[in-house]
């Protein structure tokens, strides 16, 4: 497929014409017609059906700097969620997981608390699309069928958000609305809504209603429905921009190890999440308070704070700031820590890497990545020693960058490699890593991805 304009809101392409390897079109083929039994099972007809294919995402670098205005470094992979859907007469959505064999019904009128730890994200597009575009949304049946490892910081949760939202959105002709045209007029802000849909806020003049509970960006959305094939995207936040577009070298691949902590973004794991949110949104308070400052975001305090001069490291004034606003709960270390992170993710390793990756120099972007690396592993407090010892043991074996991504407090790593030594690479890393932890191997799961396609609608061949 070739990259949709950022223009279209909406994407359709025909499955032989994604650009997809023979092995990756047939894992999805797969998917399909597992979410197509899945509907045949609860006796839904056949005919008006509508296929969607909706991939997970690789953070390579931003690692917890949407939300605060920063920058990201992202691609799509070659494993995701595939849905299908079929209108119907009643004011609901049904949901059938296919693999899981788990069905959802949500009310229109009022949305139901299903049970299933997954009902929060359908119950939540529901109720922020009934909220913003009320008795035109249209009922249906919807079936999921998905290989992307869940809770493991791939974005299994945002990629169901974001298919949810564009088959709703598409079975009832959202795009041709003024309110949503006024709103939402590319596939930019299209990301920036799924991801206030997600935190609860407003969205222009589309009112938020109660997200999943986190206090995140747009990043896993903007990654799902704006990266290009072959290459990595720079995306700016708060709004959601695109910066620059990366050529991925052909001949490198990612491996992906997922380390069989789960990463989820319900309970203490949310908890956890928000906490690290939170010290960006005291530092932006902080700076305010200080001195009659407007930021809304860390980005915008650190400019603001830079009265008009080069951003070339922490300002004074915002660390001054940062000391006279701690507190019990954010101690002025802490907060000078995020700080720093945030400055040297934001304004030094985002660039570096970009600059590197499309300048060839492979070495180079190795380092930047093991200095983001380590300024989570000191900054973040969202490490643990499973995704501390993959990124140790695949720079090990030779890899030419590692990283953890996502929210953190579990997940996988990506490792860069040579396409012509992954399988190697692959066995070797999870071999090693499965060594002495046997209580989580049965999560455990390592695979191969090339940077793959956006989120599209599958059109007729």
């Amino acid at each position: 497929m070739d990259a949709a304009p950022l223009q279209t809101t909406l994407v359709r392409c025909p499955l032989d014409a994604a650009g997809l390897s023979p092995d990756v079109l047939s894992r999805y083929r797969k998917l399909l017609g597992d979410a197509h039994r899945a509907l045949d099972d609860g006796n839904v007809p056949k005919d008006a059906r509508r296929e969607w294919i909706i991939p997970g995402r690789v953070e390579v670098l931003g690692k917890h700097v949407d939300y605060a205005g920063g920058r990201s470094l992202l691609c799509t992979v070659e494993r995701g969620i595939a849905l299908v859907a079929r209108p119907h007469a009643q004011r609901s959505l049904v949901v059938r997981d296919a693999r899981r064999r788990e069905a959802i019904s949500i009310s229109f009128a009022e949305s139901m608390h299903g049970s299933l730890p997954w009902a929060v994200y359908p119950r939540t597009v529901v109720r922020r699309l009934v909220h913003n575009f009320g008795d035109v949304l249209q009922g249906c049946d919807l079936s999921l069928a998905s290989n992307l490892p869940s809770a493991s910081g791939l974005s299994s949760s945002s990629a169901l958000t974001v298919g949810l939202t564009v088959a709703l959105a598409a079975l009832a002709d959202l795009p041709s609305r003024a309110e949503w045209s006024a709103s939402i007029p590319d596939r930019v802000h299209l990301a920036g809504y799924v991801g206030a849909l997600e935190n609860g806020a407003d969205y222009g003049a589309l009112l938020g209603e109660r997200g999943v509970g986190t206090m995140g960006g747009a990043q896993d959305q903007t990654a799902i429905l704006c990266c290009g094939s072959g290459q990595l995207d720079v995306f700016g936040w708060a709004p959601v921009q695109h910066e620059e577009t990366v050529p991925w070298p052909a001949e490198y691949v990612f491996v992906i190890g997922v380390s069989g902590v789960v990463a989820a973004k319900t309970g203490a794991a949310r908890d956890r999440y928000n906490r690290v949110a939170r010290t960006a949104h005291r530092l932006v308070a902080a700076w305010n308070a200080s001195g009659g400052g407007t930021a809304r975001t860390l980005r915008e305090a650190f400019v603001e704070a830079a009265a008009g001069t080069a951003i070339t490291g922490v300002p004074d004034a915002l660390l001054a700031a940062a000391y006279a606003g701690a507190d019990d709960e954010f101690s002025a270390a802490t907060l000078a820590a995020r700080l720093t992170q945030f400055y040297d993710e934001v304004f030094t390793y985002v660039p570096g890497a970009a600059r590197a990756l499309a300048n060839g120099e492979l070495g180079a972007f190795g380092d930047v990545v093991a200095a983001s690396q380590a300024g989570a592993e000191r900054a973040l407090g969202n490490q643990i020693p499973a995704t501390t010892a993959l990124v140790a043991l695949a720079n090990e074996l030779g890899a030419v960058a590692a990283s953890a991504f996502g929210a953190g407090f579990g997940g996988s790593v990506w490792a860069m490699v040579r396409r012509d030594e992954a399988e190697r690479f692959t066995s070797v890393w999870r071999d090693r890593f499965s060594r002495g932890r046997t209580g989580q191997l049965g999560r455990t799961h390592f695979f191969v991805t090339a940077p793959s396609v956006p989120a599209f609608e599958v059109a007729a061949d």
